[in-house]
């Protein structure tokens, strides 16, 4: 490895940077939040998702679409998205991706964005709903993968991310 670039920051930096910004939620705290208005957005893979389940109410908006489908300026954007005082909580399977994510859209002004302690897995560990991957539970943002269906002893074959 060579020497690191002047003003290159690490993950962890980078990832430190981004919760200082936030006020994280609890799973139990998401929870109560989605059923008094909060959008919960999980940005996790159709694979994970397949694999590890559902969070019942959730919107599934792809990591690598998000910023367009929430941007109020952004002609791509989700219907709903008219201003920037939208509670919009975001998860992911562990809570690295999506604290970087709920960053973002601070970035573009969505300053109650915010993202849940420890993600799916901690969600699930707090025996809070959950669902089958493909229950049916869940809306699919446009251009959002639908829960894949894999063959016998693949799913072992995945990445945990």
């Amino acid at each position: 490895m060579t020497g690191r670039p002047p003003g290159a920051l690490t993950i962890e930096e980078i990832l430190a940077a981004a919760r200082g910004r936030l006020l994280r939620l609890t799973p139990h705290e998401a929870f109560r939040e989605q059923a008094e208005g909060a959008v919960l957005i999980d940005i996790r893979p159709a694979a994970q998702r397949a694999r590890e389940g559902e969070l019942p109410g959730s919107l599934i908006v792809e990591r690598n679409h998000l910023e367009w489908r929430l941007d109020p300026c952004c002609d791509a954007r989700l219907p709903w998205v008219t201003g920037y005082d939208q509670r919009v909580v975001i998860i992911c399977r562990e809570g690295y991706t999506s604290s970087l994510a709920a960053a973002a859209l601070h970035d573009l002004g969505l300053h109650r964005a915010t993202d849940v302690i420890g993600g799916f897995l901690a969600w699930t560990a707090a025996g809070l709903p959950s669902a089958p991957g493909g229950a049916g539970t869940v809306t699919l943002a446009p251009g959002a993968a639908g829960v894949v269906t894999l063959a016998p002893g693949a799913a072992g074959a995945l990445p945990r991310g």
